[in-house]
């Protein structure tokens, strides 16, 4: 029987994985932006807003301090679930705090507490997600989680938005607006956590690792966690490269819309907002969507040692169409939405490359320096020699790895506005550019294995 639904696990991922990753990228959407743009509507200065919702983020930065309790305690497919539901309730008491006198506050406590089930769940879903599929599908579907995570993003950013404003023109009253809007989203994800637990499969490998142990062997598993994962093979190398490889994205993400917005006057392209939502919210869209399905599909096929240059210049070099359109400031929709096309498509055949190898280092397998190749530890105290506890604590050193992920884009972020400012937007889309020279560098001291990723298993 754990044969059969181990298999059954890996026949069905269209019936789960799309829902899945459509519901991990919405929570994060609905905290980072709709709740800047909500109180922005409802009347809080600039300063209020940054400081407040800036601080959302921080779950997803130090969401690896909690891994360990859901690697060790209960089923991943039940995380999911109870967490769907939790983020469910969480929006409903936004909705409801949205009218009362103390809004604002109600509201964050309502989003912090959003904001880190969701990094549970993120935890969760993406340790379901190894331990669900083998590693040929996890390859070859590794474009697909990456493209329902990003039309979770565009939907809340873009259909979101647009029926507040509609609902604020019927209604007269943003409150009434944003209360309708938080609710639309609880009863998606009440519909989500339904749906999961009758849909997500049951692989026989998702079981809970606190049977059969004490407090005292639970607390020093949770220590072996960490410790486990700083012990890799090349781990300076592994978190130099988790955290410079969207070094010069995470500057550029920040300006790509106020760049497009701008007037000429301030260096920008002058779109008005549905202009934006045509070239960036839905050509992008498409653009990005292709190239992260394409980048999966190409790992799937040559595997990950041998895509991972290729995937590397697709994310950064296209990044020239920014310094590009700065310019020479084209007023043509067309050549806009083309130049904006080809970068987010790069970006999405890239970001595949980065999604593998962090899977790739919660497998467990060795990342280490050229010349450098993994040894065999000798067992310790004598006695047989222990298995790596990468692969067993995978889910845990894959949310570590998201958390350097999710730092890596902070920090520079954070900075990114102020660059601008001091240096205009060509000088600053220059700097990008040469920002991409510290990923290059740490990309060419990691070791792969040679078939990681690549269609090496016969379908069942």
């Amino acid at each position: 029987m754990p044969e059969n639904r181990t298999l059954n696990s890996d026949r069905r991922p269209w019936s789960w994985i799309p829902t899945l990753y459509f519901g991990q990228g919405l929570p994060y959407v609905v905290v980072m932006t709709l709740s800047v743009i909500m109180y922005k509507n409802l009347g809080l200065s600039n300063t209020e807003i940054a400081l407040y919702t800036s601080w959302l983020y921080l779950p997803w930065v130090i969401k690896p301090l909690w891994s360990p309790l859901i690697e060790l305690l209960g089923l991943k497919r039940g995380w999911i679930v109870a967490l769907q539901f939790v983020i469910g309730a969480a929006l409903a008491l936004v909705a409801l705090s949205i009218p009362s006198s103390r809004s604002v506050q109600l509201t964050l406590a309502m989003f912090w507490l959003m904001a880190f089930a969701s990094a549970s769940h993120d935890i969760a879903a993406d340790g379901f997600y190894m331990l669900a599929l083998s590693q040929r599908r996890q390859s070859a579907f590794v474009g697909v989680r990456s493209t329902f995570y990003r039309l979770a993003n565009i939907g809340g950013q873009g259909g979101l938005v647009y029926l507040a404003g509609e609902l604020q023109e019927r209604t007269g009253s943003m409150t009434q607006a944003w209360s309708a809007v938080f609710f639309l989203l609880a009863g998606i994800f009440v519909l989500l956590g339904g749906y999961h637990q009758w849909m997500l499969p049951r692989p026989a490998s998702d079981v809970s690792g606190q049977a059969g142990r004490s407090g005292h062997q639970l607390r020093r598993d949770f220590v072996t966690v960490f410790a486990e994962f700083f012990r890799k093979p090349g781990i300076g190398v592994i978190i130099g490269f988790l955290l410079l490889y969207r070094f010069p994205e995470a500057q550029l993400l920040k300006l790509a819309t106020p760049f497009l917005l701008d007037p000429s006057s301030a260096g920008g392209l002058g779109l008005t907002t549905k202009q934006v939502g045509i070239a960036y919210g839905t050509v992008g869209l498409c653009a990005l969507t292709l190239g992260g399905l394409l980048g999966g599909w190409v790992i799937s096929r040559i595997g990950l040692k041998r895509a991972l240059w290729p995937l590397i210049l697709a994310m950064h070099v296209p990044n020239v169409m920014f310094l590009l359109m700065a310019l020479s400031m084209p007023h043509n929709l067309v050549v806009i939405s083309t130049a904006l096309a080809v970068e987010q498509f790069g970006y999405g055949l890239g970001f595949t490359a980065y999604l593998m190898f962090m899977i790739l280092v919660a497998e467990g397998d060795a990342v280490a320096t050229p010349g450098r190749p993994k040894l065999p530890q000798p067992p310790r105290g004598g006695g047989a020699a222990k298995p790596a506890l990468g692969g067993s604590y995978k889910t845990a050193h894959y949310a570590i790895c998201t958390g350097f992920m999710a730092l890596g884009m902070m920090i520079p972020g954070m900075w990114s506005g102020w660059l601008q400012q001091q240096m205009g937007y060509v000088l600053f889309f220059a700097w990008v550019l040469v920002a991409t020279l510290p990923s290059f560098g740490l990309a060419a001291l990691i070791k792969i294995p040679a078939d990681f990723g690549k269609k090496v298993e016969q379908d069942a």
